[in-house]
């Protein structure tokens, strides 16, 4: 194609100084070729921003605040050159770099984003339980209300509901009064005065252990006990102050609110804790010197501390951060303090309802009769979800079934993956990573004649019929490739003797086509037959030997997976991890012939865009033109016959060579 129409590499069209800083550059300049959609060597700033928002970033993320602002400088639909954009994320790069290979935690975020609303607005109807009524101002809280807020260990964020409306956070200090006194005094001296197990009784029981200690920092009679250990040597205030000044340091900064008036009603409706600090002190199990009614006092100020789902989702993210805040990227516990807070809040964060918890949703959690359960998906992400309605047990309705929900979907459950391959879905991994790996594991095993590693496939779960984008097994790459092991493991092991690929071929088909007697002998044995119908009409030996057979990698799977299913997205992602665009597979198919065979008009528009050869012949001898032909997909012929040279006329594709 000539003219003003005719596709163009982004090589092409880039200024002269920059091609010439691109081999200095390469990182930057895979980037702005992955955002360069339409070749032409200039970015558009909001495609940009689209981006990174679609990531899961804020605009206000102060981590990326450099390249935000000199985003915000520009007129949204200019045209940045490649050296203007290089200069935008430098100061960001490492960041936006992941955002664009699809590096982050949850890498196709916007995916995520609309299966975790599917969940939250199912669970939303979920209007069982009551508000928390024996503390009165809990008692008059709107109960028809809930939130939701995700904040990954990358920062990306998630918000739904009344994410930003304060509540009171109860209970769920008892974390991070816990990991203040790890903090100061080590496991070893807290332990010393507070015990590990779960109780096995409810959060406010009148109860010790056989040492006399409360059993664990997340009941009451444990949470009061922690309190005496956080920073006694300050006055009252001063303490309080270091914990509100904790809290905003996990949520990124945003200080937490202190609501005078249920702090006041805790403090009048608390004798329950009375009396435990009482039998606790006739038990000799405060440190010395302790003043049990400041303790008290400190305790009840500290569960009338008010935080919205958003703030509490970034501090459950520090949590799974290991003790670092995504949001600031600063240190505010060390590693071994939070290893044990989530130890505890696994085995005891749910109130008597903890091992049900353990045993169902099997994440560290910690619930407060306010309403909310902080999460922690450890390396993964925090989240909080609210809403006033608590179960017997005093924890939220919505929360607990969201979170049913979410492990139901998602592998997140501690041990999910300890038998193999979870039937459920990782967001860890693009969908399209998780059908190359299978192909790669299983297809392309078969093709190298691989037992040991079909056999490891087979045991982690695989399908021994999985089919590839042409509708490939692992069989009939077995059968083409001649690997009579191969054939006879995979029968033995539950292959269908008689897959069809995408031409209608068999894997009898394919042995016979290769000559391979043996291989054809054992599938006739066992079943196999050969159709008389073949679209692929060209035997093997017509193939071009200018492509030589590939030893795909996963990626290049990957990328080729991406380009059947016309997800420009993906391709983008690869390309900035610098995965060629015209590597081919087993069968000498490229991500052209695949975006052709399934009729991607765009996506074949952009890759010829991007330089990749517009022809390339297939095991077969079969060209991406001859592919959109076949499948009678007229607007991706069209193109491909704009892009000489090409092996056949339009007339001569349609007549006895016809694929």
């Amino acid at each position: 194609m000539t003219g003003p129409d005719a596709p163009q590499r982004t090589e092409d069209v880039l200024p002269a100084r920059v091609r010439n800083t691109v081999h200095s550059a390469p990182r930057e300049y895979s980037l702005c070729r992955a955002l360069d959609i339409e070749a032409r060597g200039a970015l558009r700033p909001r495609d940009i921003y689209l981006v990174l928002t679609e990531s899961g970033f804020r605009p206000d993320d102060p981590r990326l605040q450099p390249t935000l602002d000199a985003l915000g400088a520009c007129d949204r639909d200019a045209r940045l050159t490649y050296e203007e954009f290089a200069d935008l994320i430098r100061p960001n790069i490492l960041l936006v770099e992941r955002a664009l290979q699809g590096r982050l935690v949850i890498p196709d975020f916007e995916t995520f984003r609309d299966e975790v609303t599917e969940m939250y607005e199912s669970s939303q109807e979920n209007r069982a339980g009551k508000v928390a009524d024996y503390i009165p101002q809990l008692a008059r809280i709107e109960p028809n209300q809930s939130a939701l807020a995700m904040c990954t260990v990358d920062g990306q964020r998630l918000s739904l509901g009344s994410h930003g409306r304060s509540f009171s956070i109860q209970s769920v200090c008892k974390t991070i009064n816990y990991c203040l006194a790890l903090e100061q005094h080590g496991a070893d001296r807290v332990h010393d005065h507070v015990g590990r197990e779960p109780s096995g009784r409810g959060f406010n029981e009148l109860t010790l252990n056989q040492e006399g200690r409360p059993h664990n920092p997340m009941i009451n009679a444990g949470a009061i006990m922690t309190m005496s250990l956080v920073h006694p040597e300050l006055d009252i205030s001063d303490r309080f102050q270091k914990v509100m000044d904790t809290w905003m340091d996990l949520a990124g900064g945003e200080p937490p609110s202190f609501n005078n008036a249920v702090y006041l009603s805790e403090r009048q409706t608390a004798d329950r804790n009375f009396a435990l600090a009482y039998f606790m002190r006739e038990q000799g199990g405060f440190p010395s010197g302790t003043d049990l009614q400041q303790t008290l006092e400190f305790y009840f100020q500290c569960c009338s501390l008010e935080m919205s789902a958003e703030q509490m989702a970034v501090v459950a993210s520090t949590l799974a951060n290991g003790g670092v805040c995504p949001a600031s990227g600063e240190r505010i516990f060390s590693a071994h303090t939070v290893q044990n807070c989530l130890s505890l809040m696994n085995s005891c964060g749910m109130y008597d309802f903890s091992g049900e918890w353990a045993f169902s949703v099997g994440l560290p959690a910690k619930s407060g009769v306010g309403g909310a359960i902080m999460v922690v998906v450890p390396n993964v992400l925090g989240l909080c979800c609210w809403s006033p309605r608590l179960d017997s047990q005093g924890n939220s309705v919505f929360g607990v079934d969201f979170c049913k929900r979410l492990v139901g979907r998602y592998n997140f459950h501690h041990y999910d993956n300890l038998t193999g391959l979870s039937t459920k879905t990782d967001p860890r991994i693009p969908s399209v990573q998780v059908e190359a790996e299978r192909v790669d594991g299983i297809v392309w095993a078969a093709s190298k004649g691989d037992v040991g590693a079909i056999q490891k496939q087979l045991v982690r779960g695989v399908d021994p019929n999985v089919q590839d984008y042409d509708g490939r097994t692992a069989l009939h790459l077995a059968a083409a490739e001649g690997q009579l092991e191969a054939v006879e493991f995979l029968l033995e092991a539950g292959a269908r003797p008689n897959p069809r690929d995408r031409w209608g071929v068999t894997p009898l088909g394919e042995a016979l086509a290769n000559g391979h007697e043996r291989v054809a002998a054992q599938l006739k044995e066992r079943g196999g037959i050969c159709p008389t119908t073949n679209a692929r009409r060209r035997s093997p030996t017509q193939a071009s030997d200018a492509l030589p057979s590939s030893d795909a990698s996963t990626s290049t799977i990957e990328m080729i997976y991406s380009a059947s299913r016309g997800d420009l997205r993906s391709i983008r992602r690869l390309m900035a991890r610098h995965v060629p665009l015209d590597q081919a597979d087993y069968d000498r198919r490229t991500p052209l012939h695949l975006a052709a065979s399934e009729g991607h008009a765009k996506v074949v528009q952009f890759l010829l865009q991007q330089g990749v050869p517009a022809h390339p012949e297939d095991r077969w001898g079969a060209t991406p033109l001859d592919d959109a032909i076949r499948e009678g997909h007229g607007p991706v012929r069209d193109v491909l016959l704009c892009a000489a040279p090409h092996r056949s006329e339009p007339g001569q594709a349609n007549g006895s060579d016809a694929i």
